[in-house]
């Protein structure tokens, strides 16, 4: 993976147009808690442009991927 980017949390929610300081992360993410069934691109917080987003990188898999699954692993506490 020579060259490709890493990204951070703080980098994704400046991508996705949010707050991206760390307390207003830890914030979104304990208001947004989804539950073991639901699916993080289709939760309710995000705007169409932020859901597009999401699944296009995390299908595409690329270095966005690692930030998005561990988004998605934080907002689902019973995983």
């Amino acid at each position: 993976m020579l060259g490709e980017p890493s990204y951070t949390m703080n980098d994704l929610f400046a991508q996705l147009g949010l707050d991206s300081s760390d307390e207003a992360i830890d914030a979104f993410i304990e208001e947004n808690k989804l539950s073991k069934d639901e699916k993080l691109v289709e939760a309710d917080v995000w705007s169409e442009k932020q859901c597009m987003f999401l699944q296009e990188e995390w299908k595409k898999d690329a270095a966005w991927a690692i930030v998005i699954d561990e988004l998605n692993v934080r907002m689902h506490p019973t995983a």
